[in-house]
């Protein structure tokens, strides 16, 4: 019996008619395979995923497969966006096994839960050939096998928590990590290192960061030449807006064509500081056809936002996407048709003919290209979409306040920062309860997975970053909450943080990864949070937890930039003090919103911004703090510490800019 009609995970969804005997993770599952005396089959993956699509077709739906995967083992099947914990854990013991990963992950267990035999994909006859030898080896040498489950778990188990590491990246790590990150660069088509190439959106951020406290012109460049690439490549959607997971190429021009939230929530902030450091309308334009995209496309009837759209429509992968040339004069006739066809780079650069649009130089004419995007586009809605993944994940809709309030504070969009604030509601109404976070949210309804850390974290960042654009306390006070319960629930005794809480889910190993993946790592996204609250309240005990929480990336900031993005940036933070800016005024006027607007315009690396009337309740940063003869003030602050307040937004530049000299 298929166990996954009920289930509320889209992936889970997708499977519930195999005819796999599926179960969900539980001890149930762990139960009946005790009581049968078979191992257990873990499959995990997640809806947009390509491959999981393949060996779900190829495999799943087989029913001979199917007879063999029910006779010989209890099968379950996992969504990891919505169990990251269980997902971490097993691919830790994937990589330890066979020196990679990836997903579908495929993992034979004993009945306590420990890995013997993992995998990724595997096509359906070697599927077929693996299943029968898992089972013989499972019949004929099970001391061998559980043996071999013991020492995988006693090898990952062993490991302390944390990493060594005595402080936080200093000026000296920042500046040599600058130099490890270009000892990797493609000088030549923008990112690091080679194919596959995945947006490197924390690096970005610290880049940015870096030139912003330091002048660094090369780390600037780094920056703006790989964002310029990435977006008029064919990872971005020219005619629609939003990014795809990674290009399968050196040269951003073939996309694997998931199109996920996280990504696009981080890159739509750092394309506006790249903006807000630069002034250049290129950002401005992909910033903010970002946010367009998620509002458009993933925007739940809640005010959440759908976790991603699918690599593949009617079963072919990138279908919805890619253009040939009699399809572009068919909808645009032969002049416009010649004129696409040449602009947007439709060569055959993907499969069977047909091309990913690319945008490798501004069009001379912008009405004309206005007119011929707008039509292709009107077109392509008509064909079959890729299916959505409905589900509300905590953390990335955190990620994706930060990045709506922010694009719609800069852009002048108050549409946007309205959407931040519908998103911030679901989590607090629906994902919040009892100061503990859920995973998931789907159709408003919660689910029943507990957050992890990233969940606390980046929602925190995300109320954080909408306090700074609102001021609205609540946001100081439901982030503080939430970070509170990173402090006495999530640390390892050591200065760093699991990624489960004390009370989650015991697996064969607490899971603990300090190093970024596609979102930051939980571990520093912490303490982006922590510092910014402690900047926000004066707090010694947030401040201290931050600092302690981004040792690690001293440690790794060495030999492997890449991985520690988030970490570098909020070290990049903590050593610009960060600023605290308080700007004091009635909401409704004029002079406060300007002073406000030129506070959010710093790009001093992390700056800490609040704004309300004079000693608003809730706010410490405000507090004490007043008029200046009748006129809005702002105060630039240093651990609480201010200077002079200004009146003008000429002043508050001034000021500003003294902090960065």
């Amino acid at each position: 019996m298929n166990r996954l009609r009920n289930a509320t995970s889209p992936y889970l969804l997708q499977h519930a008619d195999n005819p796999v005997d599926w179960w969900e993770w539980g001890e149930e599952a762990f139960a009946e395979a005790r009581r049968r005396d078979v191992p257990v089959l873990l499959s995990v993956g997640y809806a947009a995923c390509h491959w999981c699509h393949v060996m779900a077709h190829e495999s799943f739906e087989d029913d001979e497969v199917a007879r063999l995967m029910n006779d010989l083992f209890v099968n379950i099947k996992v969504d990891r966006e919505e169990r990251p914990d269980i997902d971490a854990v097993y691919m830790e013991a994937t990589q330890a096994m066979t020196g990679q990963g990836g997903w579908p992950m495929t993992v034979f267990m004993t009945p306590e839960g420990h890995p013997f035999y993992c995998g990724t994909y595997f096509p359906r006859a070697q599927f077929r050939a693996l299943l029968q030898a898992v089972h013989t080896a499972w019949t004929t040498k099970r001391d061998e096998v559980v043996g071999q489950g013991q020492q995988v778990v006693t090898a990952l188990t062993s490991r302390g928590p944390g990493l060594p590491g005595t402080r936080a990246p200093g000026e000296d790590v920042l500046a040599h990590a600058v130099k490890v990150l270009a000892g990797s660069y493609d000088a030549a088509r923008g990112g690091f290192g080679g194919a596959p190439k995945f947006p490197p959106s924390m690096v970005l951020e610290f880049l940015l960061r870096h030139h912003a406290r330091t002048g660094d012109e090369q780390a600037l460049a780094m920056a703006a030449r790989t964002m310029e690439a990435m977006a008029r490549g064919g990872i971005y959607d020219q005619l629609g807006g939003g990014f795809a997971r990674y290009s399968v190429d050196a040269g951003w021009v073939v996309p694997h064509f998931e199109k996920m939230l996280y990504d696009n929530a981080l890159l739509a902030r750092v394309y506006a500081h790249w903006w807000r450091a630069t002034g250049s309308p290129f950002a401005r334009r992909v910033a903010l056809e970002t946010c367009d995209w998620m509002l458009r496309d993933l925007r739940t009837d809640q005010g959440g936002l759908a976790s991603a759209l699918d690599a593949d429509s009617e079963g072919v992968e990138g279908k919805y996407y890619v253009w040939t040339p009699a399809q572009l004069r068919e909808v645009l006739g032969d002049d416009d048709g010649a004129y696409a066809e040449e602009l947007f780079e439709v060569t055959g650069t993907f499969e069977a003919g047909t091309s990913v649009l690319q945008l490798l130089r501004d069009p001379d004419d912008a009405e004309r290209y206005e007119r011929v995007r707008t039509a292709l586009l009107e077109a392509r809605s008509h064909r079959v979409p890729p299916a959505r993944d409905d589900k509300v994940v905590a953390a990335w809709n955190g990620l994706a306040v930060a990045a709506l309030a922010e694009c719609g504070a800069l852009f002048s969009r108050p549409d946007l920062v309205r959407a931040a604030e519908g998103v911030a509601r679901l989590l607090t109404d629906v994902h919040l309860r009892d100061g503990r976070l859920v995973r998931t949210s789907k159709d408003g309804a919660p689910g029943a997975n507990a957050g992890v850390l990233e969940d606390y974290a980046d929602v925190a960042e995300g109320l954080l970053a909408l306090h700074a654009v609102t001021g609205d306390p609540r946001h100081l006070r439901v982030a503080g909450e939430l970070l509170n319960t990173v402090l006495e629930r999530f640390g390892d005794g050591r200065g760093g943080f699991y990624d489960t809480a004390d009370d989650a889910e015991r697996l064969f190993r607490r899971p603990q990864d300090p190093t970024d993946n596609a979102t930051p790592s939980g571990q520093f996204a912490a303490a982006g949070a922590l510092l910014t609250f402690a900047a926000l309240t004066a707090s010694d005990r947030h401040r201290q937890a931050a600092e302690e929480a981004l040792a690690p990336a001293t440690v790794l900031a060495d030999r492997h930039a890449r991985f520690v993005g988030w970490g570098l940036a909020v070290a990049e933070a903590l050593a610009s003090g960060p600023v605290e800016i308080a700007v004091i005024g009635d909401p409704d006027d004029e002079r406060t919103r300007a002073l406000h607007r030129t506070a959010l315009m710093s790009v001093a690396p992390g700056a800490a911004v609040s704004v309300g009337p004079p000693d608003a309740a809730g706010v410490p940063l405000l507090e004490g703090r007043g008029l200046v003869d009748g006129s809005p003030a702002a105060y630039v602050c240093r651990g609480f510490v201010c200077r002079l307040p200004v009146t003008s937004t000429d002043g508050l530049v001034r000021e500003l800019q003294e902090q960065l000299d």
